[in-house]
C-alpha cells in the first residue's frame, strides 16, 4: 500500500511538473528572473499611493520582463506595458526589462510615447513579425533560443510574448494578445509560434476575431503558424490529475481548461485558415512511458492530441515536451516554414 502511494505521488509529480513543460534546468532559469519580478514588487508595495500621472515618481530598476504574474497588452519597439495579475497595476518596461513607469495605464501610455513616439503621416513598411508565445507555467524567457534563431535568419520583428498562464483564464491571455497584434501598424504581418497552451490561446485569438468580425483585418495579414507540441484536443493528463485539486491550484483556470471544461471550451477555438504545421514529440521509444497520456506522446501531450484537421504537415521529433523549443530539429523546421510563408 504505502509502495503504490509513493508511486502515485511520484506519478503527480511528475506530470504537475511536465504538463507545463518544465525542465530542471530551464526552470532555474526561469525563477531567476521571476526572482527579479519580486524584488520589483516590493518595491512597489513601499509605495503608499499610486501617483498620479503628474506626480509619478519611477525607480529605474531592472525586472524580469515579466514571468508569472505579468501580461503584455501593448508593444512598440521592444518596450511593453504590462499588467500584474495579482496587484492590477501597471508598468511600462523597455528593450532591457528596465522599468521606466508604473502605477496607471495611462500613467504608462504616456512614457510610451514619449520614449518611442508615432510619428504621424510616416508611411509604415509593411514588416513580418513573429509572434512567440510559452507554454503552461513558463515565461517567454523560454522563447527566447527561438527568438534568436529566427532573427539570424532575417524576421524583421520577433515578439516574446509574456503572459500570466497561471493567473487567467485562456480567454484573458487571448484578448491581451489581441491587445497587442491590433495595436500594431496596419500593415504588419503576422506568424505564430506557440508552445504547449501557447497553441491554444492563439486558437482563442482566432476564434475570438472571427466573432467579432476582425475589425482590424487581422487574419488576412497572417502568413502561418507553427505549432510545438499542442494539445488542440485537450490534454488527458490534464484530465486525469484534476480530481486531485492540487493540479487546479498549481495550473489556474487555464491548466483546467485544457483538462476537465474542454468539452465546453473547445468550441471557442478556431482553427487556423492560413498555413500551418505541427511539430510534436515522440519519445515512445524510451523506457520510460507516461501512464497518464494515451499512446505515443511527449510525455505530456499523445501525437493524437497534437493533430488538428488542416495541418499542412505533421513533424515528430524525438524530444521531450520540455525540450521541443530548444531542439535544434524543431527550430530548423520552425525556422523554414516561418521563411518560407
Amino acid at each position: 500500500m504505502k509502495l503504490r502511494t509513493t508511486l502515485a505521488l511520484t506519478i503527480l509529480t511528475v506530470g504537475l511538473t511536465l504538463i507545463g513543460g518544465i525542465s530542471v534546468g530551464s526552470a532555474v532559469a526561469d525563477d531567476q528572473n521571476q526572482n527579479q519580478d519580486e524584488q520589483e514588487d516590493q518595491v512597489q508595495d513601499s509605495d503608499q499611493d499610486e501617483p498620479t500621472v503628474s506626480q509619478r515618481f519611477n525607480l529605474p530598476i531592472k525586472t524580469g520582463g515579466g514571468t508569472q504574474l505579468w501580461t503584455d497588452h501593448v508593444y512598440r519597439s521592444g518596450c511593453r506595458i504590462q499588467q500584474n495579475s495579482l496587484t492590477g497595476h501597471w508598468r511600462l518596461i523597455d528593450e532591457q526589462d528596465v522599468r521606466r513607469a508604473w502605477g496607471s495605464r495611462d500613467a504608462c501610455q504616456l512614457e510610451l510615447d514619449r520614449l518611442k513616439p508615432l510619428i504621424a503621416g510616416v508611411p509604415t513598411v509593411p514588416r513580418h513579425v513573429v509572434v512567440l508565445l510559452h507554454g503552461l507555467m513558463r515565461t517567454h524567457h523560454s522563447m527566447k533560443p527561438l527568438e534568436t534563431t529566427l532573427s539570424k535568419a532575417g524576421v524583421d520583428e520577433v515578439i516574446r510574448f509574456a503572459y500570466a498562464s497561471t493567473r487567467s483564464s485562456i480567454s484573458d491571455h487571448a484578448a491581451a494578445l489581441r491587445e497587442v497584434i491590433e495595436a500594431m501598424p496596419a500593415d504588419t504581418q503576422f506568424s505564430f509560434v506557440g508552445h504547449s497552451m501557447g497553441n491554444i490561446v492563439v486558437r482563442h485569438l482566432l476564434g475570438d476575431l472571427q466573432r467579432d468580425g476582425d475589425p482590424a483585418g487581422v487574419i488576412p495579414r497572417c502568413r502561418s503558424m507553427v505549432m510545438l507540441g499542442p494539445p488542440n484536443q485537450g490534454a488527458a493528463i490534464a484530465r486525469r490529475l484534476a480530481p486531485t485539486g492540487l493540479y487546479g491550484w498549481i495550473t489556474g483556470k487555464g491548466g483546467l481548461e485544457l483538462g476537465p471544461q474542454w468539452a465546453d471550451f473547445e468550441s471557442k477555438l478556431a482553427t487556423p485558415s492560413f498555413p500551418f504545421i505541427i511539430v510534436a514529440g515522440d519519445v515512445s521509444d524510451g523506457r520510460l512511458q507516461n501512464p497518464l497520456v494515451d499512446g505515443s506522446s511527449d510525455f505530456v501531450v499523445s501525437l493524437d492530441e497534437a493533430k488538428l484537421d488542416g495541418a499542412e504537415a505533421i513533424h515528430t521529433v524525438p524530444v521531450l515536451h520540455s525540450f521541443l523549443m530548444n531542439d535544434d530539429r524543431a527550430n530548423e523546421l520552425t525556422v523554414n516554414y516561418v521563411m518560407a510563408h
